[in-house]
């Protein structure tokens, strides 16, 4: 499985409903994650340009993608995006292959 930081900015008719209706977004989230086959690591309201971040973890880039695509359809999202994320193992393995690769590439010349 994968890692993945979703990061997401609620429209402000979204804000509102929250506001007037205090509600815990993180279980919603956890449902489709796990319907997804999936799990969220961690769900964090914050600061700055976006108003939610998540860690989550799915079985591949397909099933992160429908999470993703659920969540932006939903309409309660102005914004938004989704980084994958390596572990320091696998960074380590992209390293190492990219010492190989390295003596195929020619680099551009002035």
């Amino acid at each position: 499985m994968s890692f993945y930081l979703f990061q997401g900015r609620y429209t402000t008719d979204a804000l509102k409903a929250m506001v007037d209706s205090p509600q815990n977004r993180e279980a919603s989230a956890r449902v489709l994650v796990d319907a997804v086959g999936g799990k969220l690591h961690h769900l964090f309201f914050c600061f700055g340009d976006y108003d939610v971040i998540a860690l989550i973890e799915a079985p591949d880039d397909t099933a992160m993608a429908a999470c993703a695509l659920a969540v932006g359809s939903s309409g309660s999202m102005s914004g938004g995006a989704t980084i994958k994320l390596m572990t320091s193992a696998q960074a380590i393995d992209a390293m190492h292959a990219a010492q190989s690769a390295a003596e195929h590439y020619k680099p551009a010349t002035g």
